[in-house]
């Protein structure tokens, strides 16, 4: 230490003694004056302008659900072998869990974001603001598959709020804060970067979807917490870290503030569900190989493999093997990534598709609206003294096949629950019923009828996850 600062002070010695010798460019670099710090944040880097902003909007979340658990084990409880054969021994029991997260403020009368995780199918839901207050919640729109709940605080008004930031003008490299409630300790500011867009198919949350990932701190509780960017607005919801040990390794994922928007406007439009547009297609990203085949240098867009006959995509000229480019100006080299820019326009609106047709690259505009509810899916519970009692099924329409992300040349009629005498059967929610005991069944209706012929045994040919099964029971 006392050589290099030596060396260092002979070094300033010198250039002093010899600086009419220096090169004129290098004494005039040294001359220029140091600009004064024109504010105290500037002198101290301080993100507290941005915190003192944001973080009011920014709540706690305690929620409370029952659960029902069959017993553990039963009298075998702790046996090493007999403990794990019989753990679900026993009648279901009723236990309560308690989930921690965080929420974002988005009107001034209450409308919060959160993720389904943290409140999806609550009983009991408590906010807690940064100031303190208390409020009861409820959920007004959740949904599962992209992870997002929407909750109203009741009697809430004049709170702090944040705007929405445009994610998809965001870029890899900028600033970054994640405020949340880390094991609930209290809320805690976290700074980063985004470290990486476009990230999809990764199952974080209940989700899978297309996130942003970023490296600012995220741990448990986090979960439904704001990402802000440097002008204090929402970039993302926080939902989950990719982690080994419990805690954050600096890879966490936020869903973008576009799809947020769109989550809350359905809530405030009063829809007891989120519709996404529908696409009617199935796509695969383009990889090395089949960017050889298509004549590109390099590897971009979906290829689209099938394509239901209502498609909107039909309609606006697309067909199977057409490559997908752009979605609104917007690059897509996922499924995800399209779906993700269809959503975040927004039912209602149009969307500009810039695909590859033909070895031609052209543009069309593709209304986006939900899926058609047609024909009627006319759900039905077989119920009575039936064998199948207990038995849910709806008729398959595209609504029903976006839903439950059945294939889409599926055609028939769908489980969508089971229990009582019927969940013994070996049949599972989402199996495609082709035919019982031999009739086909091409709506709900033709189940019911089956269903009420009296007969004791069954034989059931189902299709499940691309396989045809035949199911043959007893009851």
């Amino acid at each position: 230490m006392v050589r290099l600062l030596f060396a260092g002070a002979s070094a300033l010695v010198l250039a002093a003694f010899l600086g009419a010798a220096l090169p004129p460019a290098t004494v005039q670099a040294e001359a220029q004056p140091v600009r004064v710090p024109a504010s105290a944040e500037e002198i101290t880097l301080s993100f507290a302008p941005v915190v003192r902003e944001t973080a009011p909007a920014v709540v706690s979340i305690y929620a409370r659900r029952v659960v029902e658990r069959r017993g553990r084990g039963g009298p075998f409880a702790g046996d090493p072998l007999f403990g794990e054969l019989f753990r679900d021994f026993g009648p279901p029991v009723p236990r309560v869990q308690d989930a921690l997260g965080s929420g974002v403020i988005l009107s001034p009368d209450g409308i919060v974001v959160s993720n389904y995780h943290v409140v999806g199918d609550a009983t009991d839901i408590r906010v807690v603001l940064s100031d303190r207050r208390e409020y009861a919640a409820e959920v007004v729109l959740a949904d599962e598959a992209s992870d997002l709940a929407v909750l109203r605080l009741d009697g809430a008004e004049g709170l702090p709020v944040l705007d929405f930031a445009d994610s998809d003008a965001a870029e890899v490299g900028e600033l970054v804060l994640a405020i949340g409630n880390p094991f609930g300790v209290g809320q805690t500011v976290s700074s980063g970067i985004i470290s990486g867009l476009a990230r999809s198919g990764i199952a974080v949350g209940s989700g899978r979807g297309y996130f942003i990932q970023t490296d600012a701190a995220i741990n448990p509780g986090n979960s439904g917490g704001a990402l802000v960017d440097m002008q204090g607005r929402l970039l993302g919801v926080n939902t989950a870290i990719l982690t080994r040990s419990g805690g954050s390794l600096g890879i966490g994922f936020a869903i973008p503030s576009n799809l947020v928007a769109q989550m809350v406007a359905q809530a405030q439009e009063g829809r007891d569900r989120f519709v996404q547009p529908w696409a009617g297609i199935r796509a695969q990203a383009m990889d090395p190989g089949l960017a050889e085949a298509f004549g590109q240098g390099v590897p971009e867009g979906v290829v689209i493999t099938d394509m239901h006959a209502d498609s909107p995509l039909r309609a606006a000229g697309l067909r199977p093997g057409d490559v997908v480019i752009a979605v609104d100006g917007g690059p897509v080299n996922s499924a995800p990534e399209m779906m993700f820019r269809l959503a975040a326009a927004g039912l209602g609106a149009t969307a500009e598709i810039e695909y590859l047709g033909d070895g031609e690259t052209r543009v069309t505009e593709v209304a986006l609206e939900a899926p058609p509810d047609t024909p009627a899916r006319d759900p039905r519970l077989i119920g009575g003294q039936s064998a199948l009692r207990g038995l849910s099924v709806e008729t398959i329409n595209p609504a029903v096949i976006a839903e439950r992300d059945l294939p889409l040349d599926a055609e028939g009629v769908v489980v969508t629950g089971l229990r009582d005498i019927v969940a013994r059967s070996g049949l599972r929610p989402g199996d495609v019923l082709l035919a019982l005991n031999g009739d086909r069944v091409a709506t709900s209706a033709d189940v019911e009828r089956a269903a009420g012929t009296g007969t004791r045994n069954w034989h059931v040919e189902v299709l499940r996850d691309g396989r045809r099964l035949s199911l043959r029971f007893r009851i």
